[in-house]
């Protein structure tokens, strides 16, 4: 992951909302979840939630399948993985070791 992606992921994920949302969609593993019943969970306007989840889907942390007429949210885990790992590849000058970070 390049600088400029790990910066737009965590642009995205600097919103409680948005974080929240991405939260939620991890639990729900890669099956991931419909708009509507992220919609329900979260008990926001369908504008709202289109807008934070556009964020997401734009910042690479969330990918969308259509199912006949529903749109699956599912979170990226390559990405989110890969922003983890560029934000702890230099931790302890390169010699990460849990006993000592």
């Amino acid at each position: 992951m390049e600088i400029y992606e790990a910066t737009e992921a965590l642009a995205a994920l600097a919103h409680e909302t948005r974080l929240e949302i991405f939260r939620y969609l991890v639990r729900q593993g890669p099956p991931g979840q419909t708009v509507g019943v992220i919609g329900e969970e979260f008990e926001l306007p369908g504008a709202t939630l289109s807008f934070h989840l556009k964020n997401l889907k734009q910042a690479g942390l969330v990918s969308v399948t259509r199912e006949g007429r529903s749109l699956i949210y599912s979170a990226d885990f390559s990405c989110m993985n890969d922003l983890m790992s560029f934000l702890i590849k230099d931790c302890c000058m390169g010699q990460l070791d849990s006993s000592n970070c």
